[in-house]
């Protein structure tokens, strides 16, 4: 099953898994599919980004975001990611993505993406950085704001070390990339 129907699958079942409040969890099963593997015949790095990307999605649709920014010429995006692969998930193996908002500074989300293998260990994990883009005013927005326009209320712990690592090296890495480096 690639992408998109992995992506239809899961807006179709979007509402089974109910509403998404900050400090929830998305969690989607998949089985690693020949589609998916590379000549190490296990799930190819690009596969956990785009099976990252469905989390992510299933996110947005379940807090109402989707619709919110189609109705205000908004643009969820991606700003950076970090990865690290644990064990690898080989062909035919089932394993879940768990996907997390986990705190949010300003315009700057972080979220994660937990895969999971079916003896419940971690295979990978993936650390994000995003915002949500206002195209008519041409800036990102607070996140807060964009909680008030979904109609929620929810407050960020303070981020880990890790993420506040993380953070600083996405924010060095992207001003490398503005310089042309």
């Amino acid at each position: 099953m690639y992408v998109w129907a992995r992506l239809a699958r899961m807006a179709l079942t979007t509402g089974r898994r109910g509403d998404y409040r900050m400090g929830d969890e998305s969690r989607l099963s998949f089985r690693c599919l020949p589609t998916d593997i590379d000549f190490n015949w296990h799930l190819n790095n690009a596969r956990y980004m785009m099976l990252a990307d469905v989390g992510r999605i299933d996110i947005f649709f379940r807090a109402g975001l989707i619709a919110r920014a189609r109705e205000k010429g908004w643009a969820p995006m991606l700003g950076g990611l970090q990865t690290v692969f644990v064990r690898e998930i080989r062909l035919w193996r089932k394993f879940d993505v768990v996907s997390t908002v986990e705190t949010w500074e300003g315009t700057q989300i972080v979220g994660r993406h937990k895969f999971v293998l079916d003896t419940g260990e971690t295979a990978a994990l993936i650390l994000t950085t995003a915002g949500i883009y206002d195209r008519r005013n041409r800036r990102f927005m607070e996140f807060d704001e964009v909680l008030t326009a979904l109609g929620r209320c929810a407050t960020p712990r303070p981020p880990t070390e890790a993420e506040r690592i993380f953070m600083a090296s996405h924010a060095g890495l992207r001003v490398l990339a503005k310089q042309g480096g």
